[in-house]
């Protein structure tokens, strides 16, 4: 699990070799950073980087860099939950089809 104040110290310190890139997952981005370190503008951009990270709220860096993990991911599931009662009672009520309702069903079940 990633941590919010570890990236951004990394930006902070090492950023300018794009070190908190890699510790972020974005390899591509790392490497970048680090080809061009030698311009200093990875440096200025790895400064950005550190406001942002800071700045940036827990659950919005949890659901960016630490997606599976996160407990938010229950909400989600209680949602399709509800939804999936919805469409059973509006399959009950013979508003909608069987068939219809299968196809919603898998549509939901594999978001």
């Amino acid at each position: 699990m990633k941590n919010k104040t570890t990236a951004g110290l990394l930006a902070l310190f090492l950023g300018g070799m794009g070190i908190h890139k890699f510790y972020l997952n974005q390899t591509t981005a790392g490497i970048l950073y680090l080809l061009f370190s030698w311009t200093c503008i990875p440096a200025i951009m790895a400064f950005i980087d550190c406001i942002i990270l800071f700045t940036m709220p827990d659950h919005e860096f949890n659901k960016k860099y630490n997606s599976t993990t996160t407990p938010q991911n229950t909400q989600p599931i209680q949602d399709n939950t509800q939804t999936l009662l919805e469409y059973k009672n509006l399959l009950d009520q013979n508003v909608i089809s069987q068939d219809e309702f299968n196809y919603i069903k898998e549509k939901i079940l594999n978001q």
